[in-house]
């Protein structure tokens, strides 16, 4: 999925940006660096959004607004990668308000409101694609990303679950490159069965205080043998769901002084770091050694 890609870079690039979010509460507001902020804010989305204008609509055929029910489709994968990619552009945009000093109130209600609104772009013009449509359950899902990181900034002030993604290249975008993808990135953006969306916590964070806060447990949902988005089975594979259970790193507990650092560590927080990893699917339990 392309939001992914978009996300994962945005996080990066506002984590960055904002060396100094982890201690804002008693920054002053500055209306240079949120002048800064809102116009960075405003030439990334409008480059984004005509470069996807330009390299991914412009490819395919275009017609009248229309809806397009796809809620089945991938066993909701994609679904997973709309919540994903709202709740990291929402907290980073987050990160980038609350270093310009500006109220927390009002962070929240500008970051999820850009973010959602953002989202909310990709999707009307998606509506005008023959190849898709306007999507509810697409929206619906954009919702809950940004409505996860809202809750847990009012009510936990502290992001204490933290959705998180991980990608291994699989046999199946052999079989068909054409939609799986013919290469590493091509696979990455189109090949669900290698994706796995986690939510990592620390138990730390929820009273057990033996338990080291960096260290968090993590819980995963992928595909397996998925070739077609509406066919559970196709060619001859038939697809089912993966249940994981892995152990993760929560880069920003790590204590680093280094101010552009700590902003790395903060944007790589949205990765699963690779650890072993239980799996449970078709009712049977099997174990990786390593799980990427």
């Amino acid at each position: 999925m392309r939001l992914i890609l978009f996300s994962l870079f945005f996080s990066m690039f506002t984590s960055v940006g904002a060396q100094d979010f982890q201690d804002t509460s008693d920054i002053e507001f500055s209306m240079q660096r949120f002048a800064w902020s809102t116009a960075s804010i405003g030439t990334v989305s409008a480059t984004s959004i005509y470069g996807l204008s330009k390299l991914w609509y412009s490819k395919e055929n275009q017609g009248a607004f229309h809806l397009f029910n796809d809620a089945k489709n991938w066993m909701q994968m994609d679904k997973l990668g709309h919540s994903f990619s709202c709740y990291h552009v929402t907290r980073g945009l987050d990160a980038l308000f609350s270093w310009t000093g500006l109220e927390k109130r009002k962070s929240l209600v500008l970051a999820s409101g850009i973010s959602f609104g953002y989202l909310t772009t990709i999707e009307i013009l998606d509506g005008f694609s023959e190849s898709w449509g306007f999507s509810l359950s697409d929206m619906g899902f954009n919702g809950i990303g940004v409505g996860l990181y809202v809750f847990q900034e009012h009510y936990f002030k502290s992001q204490i679950f933290k959705p998180k993604f991980s990608f291994h290249q699989t046999r199946f975008a052999r079989q068909r490159p054409d939609v799986l993808g013919s290469n590493f990135i091509e696979s990455l953006l189109k090949d669900y069965n290698g994706q796995t969306y986690w939510v990592s916590f620390s138990p730390n964070q929820i009273g057990v205080q033996q338990w080291p806060d960096w260290l968090m447990l993590s819980f995963g949902h992928s595909i397996r043998g998925r070739l077609k988005g509406d066919a559970p089975s196709y060619q001859g594979v038939t697809s089912h769901r993966e249940m994981l259970f892995s152990l993760d790193l929560d880069l920003s507990k790590l204590k680093v002084k280094s101010k552009l650092l700590k902003g790395l560590c903060e944007a790589l927080n949205t990765l699963k770091i690779p650890f072993p990893a239980l799996i449970y699917a078709n009712g049977k339990f099997n174990a990786r050694p390593i799980y990427f």
